[in-house]
């Protein structure tokens, strides 16, 4: 029996990466943290303070969020409402009517997510057409702009300033509005800053908004993660006269990060968005429902106590833990850092007078080759100078002490 001759084998088509991803970066965990990986490997250990990921660090889920998810796994095997359960999104409205001055929030127009980050993703691929414009933060979180850019949209970011406590600069804001701006994003508590804007200027902002008819896009993640007695003042409660989305979640304040729990409330008046709006539903649909029994922990989490409460008062561990970083930053030659109001993290500057930094991405892989410490660099939060650093605050106060004293070390000799 004879065989066929196998046909001559034709080189692969390449396939390289398509244009609309050129602009999409995530330097969180970007090419330092996959050196990080390829060192643990090889048997290192490295201490990540590039993530905020609370559970690594000792930071618990609460009992009660892990019995109802526990408890409700035999009925939560099907497709959800591509909006999600009728029980957890009225707990979320529940939730915003003990905030004062909160606009009317309708069941009807609270999303829940696999996490914020889907919700981000399907709110400005809802909301953009090629060419439009989104004003971002600088420093953000890389998130936004890497999902403006992907939905085809122009990132434009304005500027937060560092000597007013990194609140956003409402000239440069202002300056940055142009024909094309469909919307401005605010991350109030801040990510990577912890600011915790003040009402003089997120008024100022709405006002701004007023004026051009903006989308206002709040990511409001860390609001309940306070420090000093500081107010977060939530968008809406400014703007019961314009759309405003809010972003928020179980993955800090309830820390169960791995449970990817997130929703949008939408508020305002919704006439003039029907487009947009009928473009949100038909994502959440076409993304079929937002894991379902991660949905089961909203309810229960939002309600009654507050655990975070004893984390953030002074003496709490988080409390604790921002300051040991603060004050041993400050300590350090040539480093400075506005002191966080909220969140998890620590973004500090390194004086161009005392560390004359041209590349701060190496500047982070160098202290993670030679002392196995992960942060990231304060360029890949679009930050447009090599001068500062995001250090994360969770790990315990003596392991959080001895990697700052490594660092402070490292520094004391580093030059590029």
């Amino acid at each position: 029996m004879t065989t066929s001759p196998r046909p001559t084998a034709r080189p692969l088509r390449p396939l390289t990466q398509p244009v609309k991803l050129q602009n999409v970066l995530y330097e969180i965990r970007g090419p330092v943290a996959s050196r990080a990986a390829q060192l643990e490997a090889e048997g290192h250990r490295i201490l990540k303070l590039n993530i905020g990921n609370p559970a690594p660090f000792g930071f618990e889920a609460p009992d009660t969020i892990l019995q109802d998810m526990i408890a409700a796994l035999p009925v939560a095997q099907g497709y959800s409402e591509s909006k999600g359960i009728l029980s957890a999104r009225r707990a979320i409205v529940s939730r915003y009517q003990d905030v004062p001055d909160f606009p009317a929030l309708d069941v009807d127009k609270v999303y829940l997510g696999n996490g914020v980050s889907e919700l981000i993703m399907m709110t400005l691929q809802a909301l953009l057409d090629p060419g439009d414009e989104v004003l971002i933060p600088a420093p953000d979180y890389p998130l936004w702009t890497a999902a403006t850019s992907l939905a085809g949209g122009t990132p434009v970011h304005y500027l937060c300033d560092e000597e007013d406590g990194w609140n956003p600069a409402v000239e440069d804001i202002r300056a940055k509005v142009g024909p094309r701006t469909k919307a401005i994003v605010l991350i109030n508590p801040n990510n990577p800053t912890g600011a915790v804007y003040s009402r003089s200027v997120l008024e100022e902002i709405v006002q701004i908004a007023r004026v051009h008819s903006l989308l206002l896009l709040s990511d409001e993640i860390y609001d309940r993660i306070l420090f000093d007695e500081a107010e977060h003042v939530p968008l809406a409660t400014l703007a019961p006269d314009l759309l405003c989305l809010t972003f928020n979640g179980l993955s800090k304040t309830y820390r169960v990060a791995g449970y990817r729990a997130g929703w949008v409330a939408i508020t305002g008046p919704t006439g003039h968005a029907a487009g947009f709006l009928q473009g949100i539903d038909l994502l959440a649909s076409t993304r079929l429902c937002p894991n379902v029994p991660a949905q089961h922990a909203i309810q229960v989490a939002v309600s009654g106590h507050q655990s975070i409460e004893e984390l953030i008062r002074p003496g709490g561990r988080l409390a604790e833990q921002r300051d040991i970083a603060v004050s041993m930053l400050d300590a350090m030659e040539g480093v400075s850092c506005v002191t966080p109001k909220g969140a998890l993290y620590v973004f500090p500057r390194l004086d161009p007078e005392v560390h004359e930094i041209h590349d701060d991405e190496r500047l982070c892989l160098d202290l993670l080759e030679q002392e196995k410490i992960l942060v990231v660099h304060g360029t890949g939060f679009n930050w447009p100078k090599p001068d500062h650093l995001r250090i994360v605050t969770l790990p315990w106060g003596t392991d959080l002490a001895a990697a700052l004293d490594r660092m402070g070390n490292f520094l004391s000799g580093y030059r590029q």
